[in-house]
């Protein structure tokens, strides 16, 4: 019998058209779960899917807009329709760079509306459908700067902060409906948004700061998506399922060996 295998499960997977969303999408599927990416970005996650199609497996792509309420509601609704809810990863956010007095309140509103309600959006519209199926799992992406100060994070680790205590009280109100609820905390990840960011702010110094960016997890690397996504993949299969209520730093050593 195949380890962490997925079949016959169903997985909503926000932000599932590039990086680490698209990642955790393509190991599910390949684990035998039908994938419904919720994306902003309807070209990125129709791009996936094909992805998914071509290893003989089942996937659908819906543009969806995660801080907007109504259109969270009306997509899982008519998911719903057709397919149960056995798994809903909340990876679509947004980042920001800098400390409070570089933030505006347009900055944030917006990480907020994303990081925040989005992940609040999700989890309210499937939790009739993980209710009716007799449970499942809710898989949160929060981040380092959830747990350790992190330079000119401010907004962006204040909404991860967010989403880590959301999960832990989603995973105590409702443990006893057979819903596990946990997240992971990565460092940094090379992902193209990593590689647009140092593009856009050290023109002709990408690879001097790609080397910086990478020696600062104490492995001497940035993490690869695949290794974010396999991780994800334990936590939502049948051998994690005494597992709920923690937050799983995936950091190169960030928050544990830096400074010792």
């Amino acid at each position: 019998m195949t380890k962490f295998s997925l079949k016959n499960k169903v997985a909503l997977v926000t932000g599932g058209g590039s990086g680490i969303g698209k990642a955790i999408s393509l190991t599910f599927a390949s684990q035998g779960a039908k994938v419904h990416i919720l994306d902003f970005n309807i070209e990125a996650a129709e791009e996936t899917v094909k992805e998914i199609e071509n290893l003989g497996e089942q996937a659908a792509a819906h543009k969806c807009d995660v801080s907007n309420q109504s259109n969270v509601n009306e997509i899982i609704e008519n998911i719903t329709k057709n397919d149960t809810i056995d798994i809903l990863i909340n990876n679509a956010g947004i980042a920001h760079v800098g400390n409070i007095e570089a933030v505006e309140v347009e900055d944030l509103d917006r990480l907020y509306n994303v990081n925040i309600k989005g992940v609040y959006n999700c989890i309210k519209a499937s939790l009739p459908a993980l209710k009716a199926n007799g449970g499942g799992v809710i898989l949160n992406l929060a981040s380092i700067a959830s747990s350790v100060g992190i330079n000119s994070r401010f907004a962006y680790s204040m909404t991860k902060g967010a989403v880590l205590t959301m999960t832990y009280s989603i995973a105590k109100d409702y443990v006893l409906e057979g819903i596990r609820c946990n997240c992971i905390s990565p460092a940094r990840v090379h992902t193209p948004f990593v590689d647009g960011f140092i593009k856009k702010n050290y023109p002709g110094k990408e690879d001097e700061m790609f080397d910086k960016l990478s020696k600062t997890q104490p492995i001497g690397r940035m993490g690869k998506p695949q290794e974010i996504a396999d991780l994800a993949l334990f936590l939502c299969s049948d051998e994690a399922k005494f597992i709920t209520g923690s937050d799983y730093a995936i950091d190169g050593g960030f928050i544990k060996l830096n400074g010792n």
